[in-house]
């Protein structure tokens, strides 16, 4: 599978027009747990990326639910600074944001930090739910 290559655009906050592009990163195996990723301009010297995570694969009703039940957030905090759950998408996704740095290298080290994170809790999830069908098959 060849590697994709990422943009992060920074989105205008009052029109939510894509204005400009702001770098190029390249996420590895984890990419396909990026739902989107853009940045805003919240103060003259602040830009705050926004990325929202998601699973790797489409996941059954059941899962869906129980998913969201056992993610711990917690295994991204060190990471971000805040995370939520984004409940109207077909697969379960999380917002999360974190400042922005011009510094190729360190931004893209940090989304790969945020992705790495991700998928590991995203597998103990898997594990953790894997005898749990029962429990969130409604009759």
């Amino acid at each position: 599978m060849e590697e994709t290559v990422i943009v992060m655009m920074l989105k205008d906050k009052k029109t939510g027009f894509l204005e400009k592009e702001l770098g190029c990163y390249h996420l590895g195996e984890q990419q396909n747990m990026v739902f989107n990723i853009y940045a805003e301009q919240l103060s003259w010297q602040d830009i705050t990326v926004f990325l929202k995570l998601t699973c790797e694969r489409d996941v059954d009703d059941w899962e869906y639910n129980a998913i969201l039940d056992y993610y711990d957030t917690e295994a991204l905090r060190p990471f971000v600074d805040t995370i939520e759950e984004v409940l109207d998408e077909y697969n379960p996704v999380w917002m999360v944001s974190f400042p922005f740095t011009e510094n190729q290298q360190k931004m893209e080290q940090r989304l790969q930090s945020v992705l790495q994170a991700h998928q590991k809790e995203l597998l103990c999830v898997y594990e953790a739910i894997a005898d749990k069908k029962e429990d969130y098959i409604e009759e």
